[in-house]
Formats: C-alpha cells, structure tokens, sequence
C-alpha cells in the first residue's frame, strides 16, 4: 500500500478526534471486578483461539496514566473508553472511573463513556442476560449510577456498543460470550439491548446528561450478482445487520416483517419502541467493511474466520480485488463514502449528525505503514462522505492499544501503540507518529 502524498483534507473546525478502547479488552484487574459473561467464556477450554484471557490484558487498570499520558502526546481531542459493568458492581468500582475521568480532564482529553461493551455481569447472565427483559431496566439502573457519579465531568456519553455483533457472535452463533448458539431465536435479545439503550437515554437525562449516541456497526451489503436469490439474500443480511438495528432507534419502527419476530404482543413491542426510539443527539458508527452477500451456499468462512451455518437464508462470500488486513478484512475506504451517503438517503432529516465511533485494522509490526495506508483512506472517504452533505462531527481510530481481541485472543493487533504483552510495555508505532502529524494539521 502507498499512503496519498498530499495532506489530508482539513474537517470543520469543532471535529472531535479521538481513539477508542473497550474495558474487557485492556483494563485487566480482574480481582478487581465481578465476573463477567468473557470471564466465564474464556475459561472454556477452546473458545479463545491461543487460549488467552483478559485477566490482565494491558493492565490499563494500574496503568492509566501512562495511557492517558499517550493521549496527550498524541493530541486527540477525545479518549472512547468504557465502563466496566461487572466492575461498578463490585465495592468501589465507580472509583477507577472517578480517577480515569480526572487523569482525562487533567490532560485536556474528553471522555467519552461506552456503558455496555459486550461485558454483562455473569450474575445477570445466569439469570437470564438479554434474552430476559429485566436486564434492560437493570441496564438503565446501572446508567444512572455511573451518571451520577461522573456526570460533573462526563459531557459525551455513549450506550452500547455494536448490539448487531454482540447479538449475531454472542447469541445466534456461539463465537463469543456468553457463547449462545440460538441463531433467529436470538432476536429477543436484540429487542432487550434496544430497549435498554432506549430506557438509558431516559436515565442519563434524568440525571443531568447530555450529549448521546449509540455505537452501532454498519458497513454496505453487496450483493453476489444481479440474481434473483442473490439479490434477496442480500437484502436480508442489510436488514438482518444494519436496519434492524438503526430503524427502531431513528425511526421509532422496526422493518417491516420483524415486528412479529419479537417478545411480547404488538401492542407490547409498539410500547418499546417508542421508548427505543427516544432521540439521540448524534449516531454512532462503527465501520471496518462491506459484506458481499449471496443465497445459501452452505457451510462457509466469513471473513474473521467465522464459520457460518449452513441453515442460514443467505452466505457471506470473499470481495476479491481488494487489499486485506492480517484479519483477513477487505480494505475498502469507498464503502465508508458509500455507506454514509446511503445513510443519509435512507433516514433523511431523522438522522442526527453522525460520529465515527470505531474505524480501524489488524496489522503487525512497529513500523505499520499499512495501518497509516488504511487511515489515509479512511479519512479521505469520510471527508468525501461530508462534502457530499453527510454531518459528520467526528471520528474515533480502533484501537489506542493492542489489547485482548475476544475470541482471537492476542493474534490481532489493533492498537496505534505496540503492547508486549510480556512486560506490558507501551511502544508508539509509526501509525501513531502519523495519526499525531495529521492532528496537528487539522488544528
């Protein structure tokens, strides 16, 4: 890959730039916390490919300001980071949040809270986790502690992260916590994070918060070819992944067809919906690729290496043409264009300004050029995507570190900055020289 030898274009003045991280993924001090749906996953001999836990990961829990201190150097407007669910229900939980937020505002960096990243509390999950109703109102519970207790500070919140994922991995196909393999019976469980993202907009604002989104993941769907089945196929996977769980959040409404699929009568789902559809001040997206979609073929790999069912209505087949991450993901900055102008079109007027809540790519090695190709191009879409009409306010690179990338262990490597995760030492990569330089730029 070669990076485009011009600079990248200037964004409006007020872009927030930022760099994200999950809490399972890094924070390790796992006596520290309760357990979690992760804790209990990963102990199963086989769910984890290298066999690794996230009982230490990066450490970040001990080490927060030596990271918070590489924000700063790095010059971002806004550090993504979430809170650990499991870790607020233990005794004094919230207090590393308390210090993390303060080391944050100290270095001139806005936090910016993800409250539910994947990290049920083992406990809830026992009793049922987001298959059962109950967790959306214990979710919204949860929200109104960690808001009273940072909101002073806190200005940006963020719900959830990616229901789509943590729905079809966790719940349908058994790849991830808590390792559920329901596939379409999985759907309560998409109903019941909505919900609870919904009743958590309410709790935050009956606390004094503001400025809230969701982060939810959406890439195009492709379509195999202009056949038929291939064309159906592919209209189901787009709703099946992004409109089943952007419409009920900006339009108050699920696709047409799903309603029936969900828990509880008509009249109970048209209920929560209007609580789902409670409005957010922007949206969130998570992007990394397209998906090429055609009719069932059988069992397949899906990039990432997940194997699909073979009972599934649709396959997931390779984009050919195209550079791939070590993830094997396609590479493909266009779509990004792609998907925001579609976006714009679908949801007109009802979609609130657009934040880039997660981009980013697997690659080895200090000097990761790759990685700076991949940003580069990224950043050049999301400008076209702007200049096209779609307002977008801000954009957050995946990840600040290597961490523990949940069911691939330690074998992908994330992070703008090197973790050795022998003795934990930080090493900035050429990728985060670049990011740096850009930022300057762009003041």
């Amino acid at each position: 890959m070669a990076t485009n030898a011009t600079p990248v274009p200037p964004f409006p003045p007020g872009f927030l730039w930022g760099v994200s991280t999950s809490a399972h993924q890094i924070e390790g001090a796992a006596d520290r916390r309760a357990p979690s749906v992760w804790d209990a996953f990963t102990a199963e001999p086989g769910r984890v490919k290298d066999g690794s836990t996230a009982e230490v990961a990066c450490d970040h829990y001990h080490r927060y300001p030596e990271d918070v201190a590489l924000l700063h150097d790095l010059g971002v407007d806004a550090y993504r980071f979430s809170v650990s669910w499991p870790r607020v229900d233990s005794p004094g939980g919230l207090d590393f949040y308390d210090r993390l937020v303060d080391e944050l505002c100290a270095a001139d960096v806005r936090p910016v809270p993800t409250l539910f990243h994947w990290d049920l509390p083992l406990a809830l999950q026992e009793a049922g986790g987001w298959l059962r109703r109950d967790t959306a109102g214990r979710f919204a519970e949860y929200a109104a502690r960690v808001a009273a207790r940072l909101g002073d500070r806190v200005t940006k919140w963020i719900t959830l992260n990616e229901p789509a994922e943590h729905t079809l991995l966790g719940h349908a196909l058994g790849a991830h916590a808590p390792g559920g393999r329901l596939l379409f019976d999985a759907l309560p469980v998409a109903h019941h994070q909505l919900l609870a993202h919904g009743l958590a907009v309410r709790a935050l604002r009956a606390a004094g918060a503001g400025d809230i989104g969701i982060a939810n993941s959406h890439g195009p769907t492709w379509p195999a070819s202009q056949d038929p089945a291939d064309l159906e196929a592919a209209d189901f996977y787009d709703l099946l992944l992004n409109r089943l769980f952007a419409d009920p959040v900006l339009l108050g409404r699920y696709p047409e067809g799903i309603v029936e699929l969900m828990p509880g009568s008509p009249e109970e789902v048209a209920a929560d919906l209007e609580i789902i559809g409670e409005p957010v001040d922007w949206y969130g997206i998570n992007y990394y690729a397209p998906t090429r979609v055609g009719a069932p073929q059988g069992s397949q790999i899906e990039f990432g290496g997940l194997t699909m069912p073979a009972e599934l209505p649709f396959s997931v087949r390779e984009i050919a043409g195209y550079p791939v991450t070590d993830f094997g993901w396609p590479v493909v900055p266009e779509a990004l264009t792609e998907l925001l102008v579609d976006f714009r079109g679908r949801y007109g007027d009802r979609l609130p300004p657009v934040v880039i809540t997660e981009n980013g790519c697997s690659y080895e090695g200090l000097d990761d050029q790759d990685r700076i190709t991949y940003l580069d191009g990224h950043l050049r879409a999301l400008h076209r995507a702007s200049e096209q009409g779609v307002d977008v306010r801000g954009y957050f690179v995946w990840s600040l570190l290597d961490n523990f990338e949940w069911a691939e262990g330690y074998a992908r490597r994330f992070g703008l900055v090197h973790v050795d995760f022998g003795t934990l030492e930080r090493t900035p990569k050429a990728s985060y020289h670049w990011l740096r330089d850009v930022l300057r730029a762009q003041r």
